[in-house]
């Protein structure tokens, strides 16, 4: 007969809510009643959790035995409480001194030889405790290095329940975090290896440049996927806190590597164009996983045979672009995930998909249906469109040698730089996050380029988010040559990117 409790966490989406874990152990026939809204998954740990303790050796209670998860009105789901509710048992049971979970975060499900298995969701699952004032956990020993990764808490690696039970009796201990492993090591893909194409070479430096979304079309083998998987090496590295966010987004996924799981540079997420709808802005039962946008958090999502994706797959892409996050409403609540990244898209500009354009066999309005695919509301969300040409022998070998990784990423970094230093007091990192009113109202620009921009609007070139757009580009242009204001020209080269009737 006793009453004691532990603690865990509840995930929804990267949100994390710690759970008191009570266990009350009365009179009555043995049974074992779960409440607090638990889910098929979680019922089941009765049994789980009876089997590992009866299987590490202890007692298990021949009373009936009620456990209570709160917040009750919250729902929870999932295998992550299987430690938690043994070790509450165990301490009710007096096997293990009550006090001694007050402190502890218990995360891990439980075989039923009492082995300790990895679970998804433990650096927010952890971040989440300590928030709410827990200062030490216990997690799978597979995870350590992941939950290593949350600054002031002091975690612990288990293999076995046993060695659970121990650690809290304090007659052992448990495995402590390793050294911290190399960071991922870099791409070793450069721009010197893109072979011509100085105009896609120049949207590309201006997108990292502005964090401005791209769309390549061209014939294949123009290199427009060499150069969406080069955008990343130009992007600056993320910060510690950026880095946090993009792990727990992973680690939710069950994506993360288990010697070196920070994620510090930004992810490039290329999906096929055979995915599910929920597999590119997330789903799945109960509370929904993160999909392809969300795992592409603070870096690029890149879309090739973009045409091929289908409109509903494609149109989901809109609010994510808009808002910078995916809610997904589910019946146990609205999970929320960050997903604020950079959109490439490249298509080729028939289906025929020749060589040279001279070759095609499309009737025109085969062509047109084709590109008609990216619908005009995604594509007005879409900063800088780039016509790729052939290469031709002259072009690719015109003796120069094209520009490395390194040298555009200064000119990039720099850029930025002054982009940051301009909207801080706004809270905003890069000129692709600064909404059309600040810039109109706080940042004008000389009449003859209001006038230009203007001009595109009567003739229907661009629409006014279109305009919105084509200032944010006109300020990457300007920060990337080192001028205090985008002039005509800047606006010019805008619009050009965006749309060729307008220049």
């Amino acid at each position: 007969m006793g009453l004691a409790r532990a603690w865990s966490v509840a995930l929804f989406g990267v949100d994390g809510v710690a759970v008191e874990v009570e266990a009350d152990i009365g009179a009555g026939l043995p049974a074992v009643q779960l409440i607090g809204l638990p889910d098929a998954a979680l019922q089941q740990a009765k049994e789980r959790v009876r089997a590992a303790v009866r299987n590490s050796g202890e007692q298990w209670p021949a009373h009936r035995i009620t456990l209570g998860l709160s917040p009750a009105a919250l729902p929870k789901g999932g295998s992550g409480y299987d430690l938690a509710i043994a070790c509450a048992i165990l301490a009710a049971a007096q096997a293990i001194p009550p006090d001694v979970l007050d402190t502890f975060a218990l995360i891990g499900e439980l075989a039923l030889d009492g082995r300790v298995r990895p679970v998804r969701g433990v650096l927010p699952g952890l971040l989440a405790a300590r928030r709410a004032g827990l200062r030490e956990a216990i997690v799978p020993a597979e995870t350590l290095p992941e939950a290593a990764l949350v600054d002031g808490m002091r975690v612990f690696g288990a293999r076995r329940l046993d060695e659970v039970i121990g650690c809290l009796r304090g007659e052992q201990g448990l495995e402590t975090p390793p050294e911290p492993a190399p960071g991922r090591p870099k791409s070793s893909v450069d721009l010197a290896d893109v072979l011509g194409q100085p105009e896609a070479r120049w949207a590309l430096e201006v997108a990292a440049a502005g964090g401005h979304h791209l769309l390549f079309v061209g014939p294949p083998g123009t290199g427009k996927t060499m150069l969406a998987q080069r955008l990343c090496g130009l992007l600056p590295a993320l910060t510690p806190e950026e880095a946090l966010e993009v792990t727990a987004i992973h680690s939710v996924a069950g994506a993360l590597a288990t010697d070196s799981p920070l994620i510090d540079s930004p992810p490039f997420v290329a999906p096929h164009h055979s995915l599910s709808v929920a597999a590119m802005i997330g789903g799945g039962s109960g509370l929904a996983r993160p999909g392809a946008v969300s795992r592409a958090h603070r870096g690029v999502l890149f879309l090739d045979e973009a045409c091929e994706f289908g409109p509903r797959r494609l149109e989901t892409l809109r609010t994510a672009l808009e808002e910078g996050e995916v809610r997904l409403a589910r019946r146990d609540g609205v999970v929320r995930y960050p997903a604020r990244f950079q959109l490439v898209l490249a298509t080729n500009p028939c289906p025929c998909a020749p060589p040279r354009d001279t070759e095609c066999l499309c009737p025109p309005n085969t062509r047109r249906r084709y590109l008609a695919r990216l619908s005009g509301p995604l594509l007005d969300r879409v900063d800088i469109r780039v016509r790729m040409r052939p290469l031709t022998g002259m072009s690719a070998h015109d003796g120069t040698t094209p520009e490395p990784t390194s040298v555009v990423r200064e000119r990039v970094q720099a850029a930025r730089r002054r982009a940051a230093a301009r909207w801080a007091t706004y809270g905003l990192g890069s000129n692709a996050e600064v909404p059309g009113t600040v810039l109109r109202r706080d940042f004008p620009l000389a009449r003859d380029a209001i006038e230009l921009l203007d001009h595109g609007l009567d003739i229907g070139a661009v629409t006014g988010r279109g305009a919105d757009r084509c200032l944010r580009v006109a300020w990457t242009l300007a920060d990337l040559a080192g001028l205090d204001v985008p002039g005509v020209d800047e606006v010019a080269a805008a619009l050009e990117f965006r749309d060729r009737r307008s220049a």
